[in-house]
């Protein structure tokens, strides 16, 4: 893996070579990652696993139309080759009025913002297997636990450097550390499995492993003998750890591709109420060691914390350049790239603000409900809005949680969801999306 200062040095160089094989433009971008994990199971060493990895992207425009290639090999020759192809590749390619690189104007001139995103601290994996022992070992001493998955402990790095050929360069370096454990309860058909797991860029900001394997012990034991639900409509009440769905699913209806290829259920609701008043969600990029932090985007614009929903209301769209440019606006600074094709809209780190009444007082006047802790499937509807997923976690009864509930489906539409969504107080910033208990009433439940 090259330093940040060889990485922008390659780039510059496949830039060079691109322009001189007849690119008007182009950016090319380095991504590499080194990662080392290790996995037991029932005290043993079940698998040690090291992976090295490092792309080289490059983007072209010729004549207005653009293309894209990447390459594993850094090498000078092979910077030739993949320069020349890219410009052949874009000269064969249909014309598109709205491809090219983000205004020259907007582009990041300081030097990227440091954020803390690289620990120094090396974990071999000696310590990685003792961590993933000590996880493991904590969630099977939780009574009523009967097998396990495993325990599991890892460590990276990697390096992100970007360069366009209308003057922006820069570089960053990230570590990143997990723990998990995944066991099971019960017996036979009665089974039941949960788990556990926290990732930080520094190891110091990471629970101890036994917290993690007793907490996926204690989650997996309550599960046990689950019921079933019956068929209606009820406030149903989402853990935090499934909660951060809904802002997944905001993000990609407020997208600009999908707004410009009009496929997106909040097409004209630009600047709309949608939310209850309480309800603010932020997007932080220059987070202290955040999971999802950054200094610049995927097209050199610079970061910036925003507000996507405040006070209810929407606050615009995310773009990248070339959305932009069909919706007539600005990029927003929310590019992506991978080693290879064009932008993409991915936000940072995004926090659902928390409300002002603790979960159990947001449960308090629910005399028939639902608490849900796990989610399953993708039955949402980008386009229309329309949400049904499988779920399980348990009855809310007269404003205590009761017994487990398992195999029913929670249905609706997300724009009346989201206006029906107030929160609890218990925000925990721990995730790349974080959110509190979110509580939303008037769903309907498909069950017995």
């Amino acid at each position: 893996m090259l330093s940040t200062e060889q990485a922008q040095e390659r780039c510059h160089a496949l830039i060079a070579r691109a322009r001189k094989a007849g690119a008007d433009a182009g950016d090319a971008v380095y991504l590499a990652n080194a990662s080392e994990s290790v996995q037991v199971r029932l005290g043993k060493l079940e698998d040690v696993e090291r992976s090295e990895s490092e792309h080289i992207g490059l983007r072209v425009f010729v004549g207005g139309a653009s293309a894209s290639i990447g390459s594993t090999d850094l090498g000078d020759a092979a910077l030739d080759e993949l320069a020349a192809r890219a410009v052949a590749m874009a000269k064969a390619a249909p014309v598109d009025q709205y491809a090219g690189l983000a205004p020259e104007d907007m582009l990041l001139k300081a030097a990227p913002l440091a954020l803390d995103l690289d620990d120094p601290r090396e974990i071999g994996p000696a310590e990685l297997r003792r961590l993933a022992e000590e996880a493991e070992d904590a969630a099977r001493a939780v009574p009523g636990v009967t097998n396990s998955e495993g325990g599991g402990a890892s460590t990276g790095a990697g390096v992100v450097a970007l360069v366009t050929s209308h003057g922006f360069a820069g570089a960053y370096r990230a570590s990143n550390h997990g723990l998990s454990a995944s066991v099971l309860a019960g017996e036979g058909g009665a089974m039941q499995r949960d788990h556990a797991w926290r990732s930080a860029r520094h190891f110091a900001d990471l629970p101890s492993a036994a917290e993690i394997g007793a907490l996926a012990g204690e989650r997996t034991v309550k599960r046990l003998n689950p019921a079933k639900v019956k068929s209606g409509t009820m406030p149903v009440v989402f853990d935090p750890r499934v909660g951060g769905s809904f802002v997944g699913h905001l993000l990609g209806a407020i997208s600009g591709a999908s707004i410009a290829r009009r496929a997106s259920f909040l097409l004209e609701k630009d600047g709309a109420q949608l939310f209850d008043s309480s309800i603010t969600l932020t997007d932080d990029p220059h987070r202290l060691r955040g999971l999802r932090s950054r200094p610049f985007d995927g097209e050199g614009l610079p970061t910036a914390p925003r507000n996507l929903v405040e006070a209810g209301r929407l606050t615009g769209w995310l773009m990248d350049a070339a959305a932009a440019r069909q919706l007539g606006r600005q990029p927003t600074g929310h590019a992506s790239r991978s080693g290879s094709g064009a932008p993409h809209v991915t936000a940072s780190n995004l926090v659902l603000q928390p409300g002002k009444v603790s979960p159990a007082a947001l449960m308090a006047d629910i005399k028939d409900g639902i608490y849900v802790t796990e989610l399953i499937g993708q039955g949402v509807n980008g386009v229309t809005g329309d949400y049904s997923r499988g779920a399980s976690g348990f009855r809310i009864v007269d404003g205590q949680i009761a017994g487990p509930i398992a195999e029913f489906t929670v249905a609706g539409n997300l724009i009346d969801m989201f206006a029906a969504m107030i929160v609890a107080d218990d925000l925990v910033i721990e995730r790349g999306i974080d959110v509190p208990t979110i509580r939303i009433d008037g769903l309907s439940i498909a069950g017995d």
